[in-house]
């Protein structure tokens, strides 16, 4: 009897932590992009709107963010240039990224005043999905920078 409750005590926390975990396999709110290093126009600019109703703690990551990911970057590497992912808004965001290789990296004030900026000196190939947060909750209007160059 006590190993059925023990069984069904954990299927409750696994099933209650996956219902607000962020999901990379939801098809993302303001969509997607392929660059290879070299790309044109750098940087690559995309309109979001930040924030969302789950806390990304859960990750040791700052803000409140989406289920979804806000973006989809399919990057192919080159070797010789970064990746700099960045955002700007007049609001406090943060940024949360899953990384191809299935880690998550996380950033609150790396940019320029309260906006995030995440520097990765020898990219990887593949897919990266973002989330933009929000500091204090709520939205923001903001905007992601994906470059090779600088960052916001």
């Amino acid at each position: 009897m006590y190993r059925k409750l023990a069984i069904a005590a954990a299927a409750a926390l696994f099933t209650t932590g996956a219902a607000v975990a962020q999901d990379y396999s939801l098809n993302p709110n303001f969509g997607s992009a392929s660059l290879s290093s070299g790309f044109s126009p750098d940087p690559y600019n995309v309109n979001i709107t930040a924030g969302g109703s789950i806390d990304a703690s859960r990750l040791g990551c700052a803000g409140n963010i989406s289920n979804a990911p806000d973006f989809r970057l399919q990057y192919q590497a080159g070797g010789v240039l970064p990746l700099i992912i960045s955002v700007a808004s007049s609001e406090d965001t943060t940024l949360v990224i899953n990384m191809p290789d299935g880690s998550w990296m996380c950033d609150d004030d790396g940019g320029n005043g309260l906006n995030p900026s995440v520097y990765l000196s020898n990219p990887s190939s593949g897919q990266y999905d973002i989330w933009v947060g929000t500091f204090g909750g709520g939205y923001a209007n903001s905007m992601l920078s994906i470059s090779e160059l600088s960052s916001n």
